[in-house]
């Protein structure tokens, strides 16, 4: 008989605990205080965590830890305490992002069982795999998956997978999101997302939604998940309230354990207060997986007037004491959130207390919530005694991970993306090009060449940050064919990609795998890393803080803010955006990928005399949405020398920090 997938619902509050846990859950997901994806879910304290277990535990349910951020070097003796606390709590499972916290949990606290969060970026059979091999013991898959690809991973790992079925989607691959960070330092990657997917972009003079993608519903697809040993089916929501975790728990139930009462179920989940639905990629509706409103809820009808303080609504649905409705102000994004406290039918609508909130007239009006379903709101915070690790202790593994770095001479490395600018670079200047190519771009690139023999050892082929499924064979046979070149350089962008390279190679990690600790630096060499380079995202007083100091520092550079596997239907093909804080904006599109990045580059070259006293010497200059142009490598590099600025320019978060 098939194994039943776990459905694993989540938990930002007291009430939405409970509401899983009388919905049916297998297991919840959930953060504490600190290190965790929804910095602002209301999370829980390490004594509500021993309620939770114990609660749990009565009804067999797992509980698992969201620690799925990136650690900031100096938050490793933090770190180093709630880890030491969920091995002694008995969690059933850590979901993490950052590779320097696998590595500090599998050296120094091997009994806890991890899971590789969404926003490690795994999406082919090669990551999960990888993943399988250093210890995960499961993956959470990509949300932008087809059904093809994910039967195929199935198929071909034995790791445990996760899917994401119900709830919010982003609009870029998660992981390599850097628009929040960008616009105001507050980064997804450490939990703080600002959602700028969900505002309004002008393009020719057309303000529109253009990344603000519906909610993803696949409870059509729950049995084809079965059927492909899927181990667990995941709902989104942890800042979400009890009401929509109960509701979407007892639907996605019903459709596991009773499959003929599925329409049945579906019913259910008219009521989850979410956004529109789409399938996404697994459904095949990506053309209609953009949504034209941000506001969540059910439709019920406008705002008629305003008398005094009262609202006449019509609906087409009865309006009831205990009702959460959400009023859509017109010609703004403002929401304004009232509960009913008494309702009179009136002339064909109903007449409810303003509750001193500004509605107008013509407001759309959204049901939030139904107050049919109680759940506790409180969690006994209770005492905890465990041992603690002594500050003798956690300097004894701190200093493990770090390395001693003399500088050297300096480095310059660059970034192209097309054969035109190989025309333009002296490579007797530089000590590595990194070649981030399309297929086709590969297909017209021979290794044979004399221009490219005569500087093999500085050439370095630089794999994508996605490589779909039924693409590996094709990255696996061009690794094959440049190493017969005697090319035998790789950058990558995801630390699985390790496996597509034959041994005796040169492996770069580039600024897609994240190292923003010692531990990830010590991992990575470990695995046979050559050379690392820093993220995009990084601050100074990060940087400054690490040991390994030995990587390449992005200096000048285009920082892709949305990566995206979704297309996005722009008018008059024009290819330039700005959004409401005035951000001009690109569009790329490159190998069936959607890139928006800034009008403007990001440049530290007026920084550098201080990246050399910090005793930092490598460099890279990435020019790939650059216009081709016979100077552009000689003079941001001449500038870099000088530590002389580049106009126009910004230094993103490097000089005012990352949250």
């Amino acid at each position: 008989m098939m194994q039943k997938p776990e459905l694993l619902l989540p938990v930002g509050n007291p009430e939405s605990f409970y509401a899983a846990l009388q919905g049916g859950a297998d297991a919840v997901y959930l953060g504490l205080k600190q290190f965790n994806a929804r910095g602002r879910a209301k999370n829980f304290t390490n004594g509500q965590l021993i309620t939770i277990l114990k609660e749990a535990k009565k009804k067999n349910v797992q509980v698992y830890i969201t620690l799925n951020t990136v650690i900031k070097n100096t938050e490793i003796p933090e770190l180093l305490d709630y880890l030491n606390f969920l091995n002694q709590a008995g969690v059933n499972g850590v979901i993490i992002q950052d590779w320097g916290v696998f590595y500090i949990a599998r050296t120094y606290f091997p009994n806890l069982v991890l899971h590789a969060s969404t926003q490690m970026g795994i999406h082919n059979s090669t990551g999960a795999n990888y993943a399988q091999k250093k210890g995960i013991e499961r993956v959470v898959l990509a949300r932008e998956l087809t059904l093809h690809e994910l039967t195929k991973i199935c198929k071909k790992s034995k790791v445990e997978t996760e899917v994401f079925i119900h709830g919010a989607l982003c609009y870029s691959f998660s992981g390599m999101c850097l628009y929040s960070s960008y616009a105001g330092g507050r980064g997804a990657n450490r939990g703080l997302c600002t959602q700028p997917c969900r505002r309004t972009y002008t393009s020719t003079n057309t303000k529109q939604f253009l990344f603000n993608l519906k909610d993803n519903q696949l409870i059509d697809l729950v049995s084809r998940f079965q059927k492909m040993g899927v181990s667990s089916l995941k709902v989104e929501g942890r800042m979400k309230s009890g009401e929509y975790t109960y509701r979407v728990a007892q639907a996605y139930r019903t459709a596991l354990d009773e499959p003929l009462q599925l329409e049945k179920a579906k019913e259910r989940l008219l009521l989850d207060f979410g956004r529109e639905k789409t399938a996404y990629f697994m459904g095949k509706d990506v053309k209609t997986a953009v949504a034209e409103k941000t506001v969540a809820g059910v439709f019920l009808g406008k705002v008629k007037n305003v008398q005094g303080a009262y609202i006449n609504v019509s609906s087409q649905m009865k309006i009831e004491p205990g009702f959460r409705l959400r009023f859509h102000i017109p010609n703004t994004e403002k929401q304004e959130t009232i509960k009913v406290r008494e309702v009179v039918e009136e002339n064909g609508g109903y007449k409810i207390h303003a509750a001193g909130k500004q509605v107008k007239p013509n407001s759309e009006v959204y049901l939030a919530g139904i107050s049919d379903v109680k759940f506790p709101s409180k969690l006994d915070d209770a005492r905890t005694h465990f041992k603690q690790l002594n500050y003798g202790q956690k300097q004894k593994i701190i200093s493990a991970l770090q390395t001693k770095h003399t500088a050297r001479k300096e480095e310059f490395y660059f970034r192209i993306n097309s054969m035109e600018w190989l025309k333009k670079m002296n490579l007797n200047e530089m000590d590595g090009l990194f070649l981030a190519f399309s297929k086709i771009t590969w297909s017209r690139f021979d290794p044979q060449v004399p221009f490219i023999q005569k500087f093999k050892d500085k050439i370095y082929v630089e794999l994508p940050k996605f490589i779909q499924q039924d693409a590996n064979q094709y990255y696996r046979e061009l690794v094959s064919r440049m190493v017969k070149g005697g090319i035998r350089n790789f950058v990558i962008s995801h630390l699985s990609q390790i496996d597509l390279i034959p041994p005796k190679c040169r492996i770069v990690t580039n600024d897609n795998v994240y190292v923003f600790n010692d531990a990830a630096a010590k991992f990575y060499k470990k695995e046979g890393v050559s050379l690392f380079a820093y993220p995009q995202e990084i601050d100074f007083e990060t940087l400054f803080s690490l040991s390994h100091k030995d990587g390449i520092v992005p200096v000048y550079f285009y920082p892709e803010l949305f990566h995206s596997r979704m297309p996005i239907a722009m008018k008059n093909g024009d290819d330039k955006l700005v959004d409401d804080m005035n951000i001009k904006l690109q569009r790329f599109r490159r190998n069936g990928i959607t890139s928006i990045v800034p009008h403007i580059p990001v440049s530290i070259s007026q920084s550098k005399n201080k990246l050399k006293k910090n005793g930092f010497y490598r460099y890279l200059i990435d020019l790939s949405y650059e216009p081709v142009s016979k100077h552009r490598a000689k003079t941001v590099k001449s500038r870099i020398l000088r530590s002389e600025q580049i106009q126009p320019s910004n230094s993103f978060n490097f000089n005012k920090g990352l949250k």
